[in-house]
């Protein structure tokens, strides 16, 4: 498989050339639940990285174990991915499953499960590629398919914090992370999704590439927020989970301007999602601990080694 032809269309989909009955190099995979009432931009999500796949597995959740009731995501799915490498699994989000987020890797793990390829690209609802990025991103793939030594390619994050023009970082969020697993080894969604571990707790030997998860998810508009908060607190606290009705963006440390492009997939979703914030506008949330991390992120800048970092892979050349 190899990448042509890719550009902003009218459904931004890529001319592929595969070698009839050739061995599937990459299976895309995702999960998602309640698209349409939270406000993700899971279209653009899957669409960034169909370019890279021989299929697309979609695993959408819903209220009941008869798998009849969610908000139309999967319907408006099916309307907008209609082709033949894409495939759709029906999943029902257990109540039960009310800790630590735990949830979340269930439902990662359900759509892993059925892809076929010799890698595996994961996305999330509310993260996209850059299409700068793709041609990196299928070198990545490749060396990862041929090296015996490799078990997982890692991304660096830009998360947008408020709106699409303001971006967060510092420590307290994740700089890096695993986002392409070779299939076959066993490796598995961890915890609460946000990265894939062994089930021996083992981290997957992985290489650092240049490529770029744009995360929208701390962009949505503060009412939509509010419903996804509170959402994800039932998820992580079950009934101890406190409403988040009052919520609001605030000015909380590392937050930066963005300066770059984004994709171009997300053009029509920024326009009908940004927000009337800017970095002056925000009210401050200053705290003491925040002079530890400035101190913290100064280092960083110096030496580009984080302090303390929180890794669920373990980095090789």
């Amino acid at each position: 498989m190899f990448l042509e032809n890719y550009g902003q269309g009218e459904s931004f989909m890529l001319s592929l050339k595969l070698v009839k009955g050739a061995i599937l190099q990459t299976s895309g995979f995702t999960f998602i639940k309640n698209g349409l009432t939270l406000g993700y931009p899971i279209l653009e999500s899957v669409l960034s990285i169909e370019p890279l796949c021989d299929e697309v597995v979609i695993n959408v959740g819903f209220n009941n174990p008869e798998c009849t009731e969610d908000d139309g995501t999967e319907e408006y799915l099916r309307d907008n991915l209609t082709g033949s490498k894409y495939k759709f699994i029906k999943s029902w989000w257990d109540p039960n499953i009310q800790k630590s987020g735990l949830i979340l890797s269930q439902q990662t793990n359900i759509a892993l499960d059925q892809c076929r390829g010799k890698a595996c690209q994961y996305i999330q609802g509310d993260e996209v590629l850059h299409e700068d990025d793709l041609v990196n991103i299928e070198n990545g793939i490749k060396e990862l398919i041929d090296r015996n030594d490799l078990e997982a390619l890692v991304y660096n994050y830009i998360h947008f914090f408020g709106n699409v023009d303001i971006y967060k970082y510092t420590r307290t969020i994740y700089r890096r992370e695993v986002r392409t697993v070779k299939n076959g080894t066993g490796i598995r969604s961890h915890l609460d999704a946000q990265g894939f571990r062994f089930p021996d707790g083992r981290k997957p030997f992985a290489k650092l590439i240049d490529a770029r998860i744009f995360h929208y998810g701390w962009a949505r508009s503060e009412q939509v927020m509010a419903k996804k908060i509170k959402s994800f607190d039932k998820l992580y606290h079950g009934k101890d989970y406190e409403s988040s009705e009052d919520w609001s963006y605030k000015k909380v440390f590392g937050l930066k301007q963005f300066k770059d492009t984004h994709p171009k997939l997300m053009a029509k979703w920024i326009e009908e999602n940004r927000n009337d914030l800017s970095l002056d506008s925000l009210e401050s949330d200053f705290r003491m601990k925040h002079i530890r991390m400035a101190i913290s992120d100064y280092i960083e800048s110096l030496t580009g080694y984080r302090i303390g970092e929180f890794k669920n892979y373990k980095l090789v050349k």
